[in-house]
Formats: structure tokens, C-alpha cells, sequence
């Protein structure tokens, strides 16, 4: 059958707003340059012999949720439907965050909370947007999912801060726009109409790379019997024009097959009981991450177990992980989650959610998670008498932390194993490791030539024991100099330990 003109015309967009993204050139050798590469996906794997690849949890922060609702106007829940950046001609950390509708304001709401640590955080009484009571609050917006970017790059210090939100009004006005502000308090806005398709949940970013504003609109299609919500990727070079958005997260065979068992972790919070006709996963949001090498995102994983008693779908979510190196092709290697879930009835046990992106403090990679102890169907969301608002069920924000890059490492157990890469090229005169190991165990790197020979002419450096984000292997820099842009193979043997990235340095 013939393709429909119109079908054609959006396959060739999506097609050649993909292409803008993938890396021109040859991959191999697999250009590693002097960024540091992780092994969230296995890109650089070529041969992997007794090496287990593990994915590491975030570190929940003890002091958990670290903000709560606890003002009038902000409702009886919070989420993270925005995000957080560290401000660092201020030296201040800045949070967007959604109230619920109260009697200050008849609607959602955009709030506004800062922080010198990231830990402990006030909300200032800045508000912009008038309570109707005319109090004094925090609230700077009545637009959702604020996804807030500061930029010192545009001349325009009226365009200072920059705001990718939804505006939730009738469409074909209503859906995914954009703010500009001089201080992140005052918005004006920018789009005229919507920029992008989207059913609901976006989140947006401006990526380092690559030079442009990202933005990834829910969009819902049909997957299989079921037409379920999955996620769209859009890219613009001057925050004004938007591409034409393309699949990057459609739910498959495995995220369905493990429903079961994320419901089963939840079943007493349940308020329907399963339907397996329904019973489906789905994507309700993703935040990321830019690593150096790659993007690790965030996705929001809805397990669906039932239509809700008064609308939607019943069912909990939970944060897992998933990486791209080009924007286009998205991996999730692991399908359990990233952030672990608190024991029911905790306020993280039900549903989450994140900010548009994780930030990175000094050695350390932060995930604001928006966590609830309620699963997305309660009643409790439909109706307020009667349901345990504010008594029983509450959101709030919490943290989860990495060490830097310690996402996913590769494993070798007592009796050893070998890691060997694809054939690589890199710059730079000192070869890094992000390695742990236990009791006598060790790691050992080889220089191969890219048969996974190794090349005699250098000498293997002494083994490294302990737990560094950045141990110096000791090659000289004579000998990486000799070898740089060159393709050569890695061999790492992995004794009682765990490697979580390498990485060539200038």
C-alpha cells in the first residue's frame, strides 16, 4: 500500500529533525575524545568475560522530603513539576515547584523556594502573581511544569531567564509555551501558540553540547491494544522555532511483562483492583541528565492496573533510568528503579516525579524527586472530603544523590574478569578511572591494539586498589601522546571490583 501523503510528509519531518542530532562521521573508531565514558549503556563493550554490569541506586537524603506543604496557598501537596538550578553568580539554589488550588488562588500555581545548601530551603514572600486574599506569598506563575533555564549568554537581560511550561487554558491556546524573565520572578509570555504538540506533562532543558534548547512533550499514541502515553523529543536553536517532535519512549514487551510486580509492591495502596484486559505500562514525565558523554534520563514509569474509580487510570509509578548518546536513540538497559521506593504508607511509596534535569554539585550529581503516598488514581485526587487529604496522603520533595558518574558499573567478581572496548580514539595525556574495589582486589588496564592485542611496547601499570572518582592508571604521557588519535582497544581486569567510567584527560 501506498504511503499516505500526509503520513509521508511527518515521517520525512521526524526523519530529518532526527538527523540534525546524530553525530556526522564514521563511529569507528568510536571517538571518545577526553570525556568521561560510562557504562550506564554498552556502547564501548566489545567483549565483557565473568563482568556483571549493576545499576546503582541514588542515595536517598536522611533528611527526606526536605520540603513539605506547609504554607496556606500552597495546598495539601506539593510535586516537582518544574526544577531546580544552582545560580552561581548568586551562589543560591533556586526551586520551581506546583501548589494546588486554595483559596489564595483558584488555580494551580508555579512557587518559588531557594537554598544556600540544597538541603535546608526557604520560600520568600516574592510572589508576582496576586493572592486572592491579598496575602503575601511565594507564588511567581500560573503556568505549569516550569522548566526554568538561566541564560547569561542573551544580551537581552529581559530574557535572562528562560521558562518552558504548560499553560492550561482551552486549546488550541492552551498546551506547552514559553516565558522569558530578568530575575526568574517576572514572566512575560514569549510563544504565541502552542510550540509543539503535547498531550499534557512536558519538561524541557538546554543542552550543552549540542547548542539547543530540548524540550519532551507526553505525547499519546497507540502501543499495541492500548493507546498509552509515551514521550516525544523537540529541539529548537533560538528558543522561538521548535522542530517537529519524534518518539523517543514508547513502553515495550519487557516494561509489560514486569507490571505485575511494580503493582504488587503497592497492592495495599491500590484503590481498584487489577484488570489484566488494562494492566500496561506507560511514561508520565522524564527528566535527564547531561553527563559528559552521554544524556541519562529519568522516566517516570506508570503501571497501569485499572481505570480510576472517579476517571484516569489507577496505578504507581516509580523513577528508572535510561540513556542516549545522540538524542535519537534511547536505551534503558534496566527496568528497575533508579530511585528506590519507601515502604508503604512512606512518603515516597506511591508516585514520582522529577525535575527537568539533575544537577551536578562539585562531586556530586542531585535529583530532586517529587514523591507521594498516594498511587495516580486515588480518590483523594478527585474529591477532598473524606479522602485523607493532608491526614493521610500528602507529596512533597525529597533528594536522591550519586557520586559522580556512579550510575552503572562493571563488575568483576574474586576470581576476575576482562572488560574489552570497541576500538576507540581519544586526546589527551593521562588515563582516568572511576573504580571501587574490596579487600585485595584490584584493576588492571592493558593498551591493545584493535585486533585486543596488547601492545608490547608499553608496559602495564601497576594495578590500582582503593575507591577514587579519579585515579591516575599510570601511563606516561609520553606514551598517551605517542597513541592519541590513534585507534587503539582498552583492556580493564576487574578483580573484586567495580568501574564505573574512563576517562582520557588533557
Amino acid at each position: 500500500m501506498p504511503i499516505r501523503p500526509l503520513l509521508f510528509a511527518a515521517v520525512l519531518l521526524n526523519t530529518l529533525a532526527a538527523s540534525t542530532l546524530v553525530a556526522n562521521g564514521a563511529d569507528s573508531p568510536f571517538d571518545v575524545g577526553n570525556r568521561a565514558q560510562l557504562f550506564v549503556d554498552q556502547v564501548l563493550v566489545r567483549e565483557a568475560k565473568n563482568v556483571a554490569f549493576t545499576l546503582h541506586p541514588g542515595e536517598k537524603h536522611s533528611q527526606n522530603p526536605l520540603i513539605r506543604a506547609d504554607q496556606p496557598w500552597e495546598g495539601w501537596r506539593l510535586e516537582i513539576y518544574g526544577n531546580v538550578l544552582f545560580d552561581n553568580e548568586e551562589q543560591l539554589f533556586k526551586m520551581w515547584y506546583l501548589g494546588m488550588p486554595t483559596e489564595s488562588y483558584d488555580h494551580f500555581v508555579t512557587c518559588y523556594a531557594t537554598s544556600k545548601d540544597g538541603i535546608t530551603w526557604e520560600k520568600p514572600l516574592v510572589g508576582t502573581l496576586p493572592a486572592k486574599d491579598g496575602r503575601k506569598t511565594n507564588v511567581v506563575s500560573n503556568a505549569l511544569l516550569a522548566s526554568v533555564m538561566k541564560d547569561n549568554n542573551d544580551p537581552d537581560p529581559a530574557r535572562r531567564y528562560k521558562m518552558v511550561c504548560w499553560i492550561n487554558e482551552p486549546k488550541p491556546a492552551g498546551g506547552p509555551h514559553t516565558y522569558t524573565s530578568p530575575d526568574g520572578l517576572n514572566w512575560t509570555r514569549l510563544s504565541q501558540e502552542p510550540i509543539c504538540r503535547s498531550s499534557d506533562v512536558l519538561t524541557a532543558y538546554y543542552d550543552h553540547v549540542r547548542k539547543k534548547y530540548v524540550a519532551l512533550p507526553k505525547h499519546s499514541t497507540k502501543v499495541g491494544t492500548q493507546v498509552r502515553r509515551c514521550f516525544a523529543l523537540s529541539t529548537s536553536d533560538d528558543f522561538l522555532k521548535w522542530t517537529e517532535p519524534y518518539y523517543i519512549l514508547k513502553p515495550d514487551l519487557r516494561d509489560d511483562a514486569g507490571s505485575l510486580a511494580r503493582i504488587e509492591e503497592v497492592r495495599p495502596i491500590l484503590d481498584q483492583p487489577d484488570d489484566p484486559e488494562l494492566m500496561r505500562t506507560e511514561f508520565y514525565g522524564v527528566g535527564v541528565y547531561q553527563a559528559e558523554s552521554c544524556t541519562l534520563g529519568f522516566p517516570w514509569v506508570f503501571t497501569v492496573n485499572n481505570n480510576a474509580r472517579y476517571g484516569n487510570h489507577e496505578g504507581p509509578g516509580e523513577l528508572q533510568l535510561a540513556v542516549t548518546r545522540d538524542l535519537v536513540n534511547w536505551e534503558r538497559p534496566f527496568r528497575t528503579p533508579c530511585v528506590p521506593r519507601g515502604r508503604v504508607g512512606e512518603w515516597d511509596s506511591g508516585f514520582f516525579t522529577t525535575p527537568s534535569e539533575a544537577i551536578r554539585v562539585g562531586d556530586e550529581i542531585r535529583l530532586y524527586y517529587g514523591g507521594a503516598n498516594y498511587t495516580h488514581g486515588t480518590p483523594c485526587l478527585y474529591r477532598a472530603e473524606g479522602t485523607g487529604r493532608m491526614s493521610e496522603f500528602n507529596g512533597s520533595i525529597g533528594l536522591a544523590t550519586w557520586k559522580l558518574d556512579r550510575f552503572v558499573s562493571a563488575d568483576g567478581p574474586a576470581t576476575g574478569g576482562v572488560l574489552t572496548t570497541v576500538p576507540i580514539q581519544f586526546t589527551g595525556l593521562k588515563l582516568e578511572i572511576n573504580a571501587r574495589t574490596r579487600g585485595k582486589g584490584m584493576v588492571i588496564v592493558e593498551l591493545c591494539d584493535v585486533h585486543g592485542r596488547p601492545l608490547s611496547d608499553y608496559s602495564r601499570p601497576k594495578p590500582f586498589q582503593g575507591d577514587e572518582l579519579r585515579a591516575d592508571v599510570g601511563f606516561s604521557k609520553e606514551t598517551l601522546a605517542s597513541l592519541a588519535g590513534e585507534p587503539i582497544c582498552l583492556r580493564f581486569h576487574l578483580r573484586d571490583a567495580e568501574l564505573f567510567s574512563f576517562a582520557f584527560r588533557e
